[in-house]
């Protein structure tokens, strides 16, 4: 049950705002691909989208790690890229980076099959303290503690999605 709200409505909309604005510095002579990485990125890639003032493209992935609030650490792709990139400006949208490894698939596999011209990773949340990778993540709107958060795209068994704030389970550290 969700029990604590990390941030309003207005505080997400502002942090998305500031994010979309930072990326679109570094990409104003540009028309970057967004690949939003599903299911979670939903309502995040959706604002964000609104407040990006350049040019830019869209596709979608999908990969799984969890079951339940536990990370299995197994990576596995669920759904094929859904528009061609190779040699192109890509930035992969992330609703949040915790032990990294799904991001690190997603890296190692945009790198290694679609050469991109760049490649940098943008994430709503941020789990600091868990994030042991050696790959820096380009674009983090907020950084948060080690505790489950549903909401704003993110699920419980896939419940919660649609819930407009950010929640934390009352208790809800996830063990890596």
């Amino acid at each position: 049950r969700p029990e604590q709200i990390v941030e309003g409505v207005m505080k997400l909309q502002e942090i998305v705002k500031k994010l979309a604005e930072k990326v679109y510095e570094d990409y104003k002579d540009e028309t970057p691909v967004f690949i939003g990485v599903l299911n979670g990125v939903i309502m995040f890639f959706s604002d964000f989208l609104k407040y990006y003032p350049g040019k830019c493209e869209l596709a979608f992935i999908q990969m799984s790690s969890y079951a339940g609030t536990q990370s299995t650490g197994i990576v596995y792709k669920k759904m094929d890229l859904t528009k061609e990139v190779e040699g192109r400006h890509i930035i992969l949208m992330e609703d949040i980076v915790d032990t990294g490894n799904t991001i690190e698939s997603l890296y190692n596999y945009f790198e290694n099959t679609q050469r991109p011209k760049s490649l940098k990773v943008a994430t709503l949340l941020l789990k600091p303290e868990v994030y042991k990778k050696d790959f820096k993540i380009h674009y983090v709107a907020k950084e948060i503690p080690n505790k489950f958060v549903l909401g704003y795209g993110l699920d419980y068994d896939e419940l919660g999605r649609n819930l407009p704030d950010l929640y934390q389970l009352e208790d809800g550290r996830i063990n890596h």
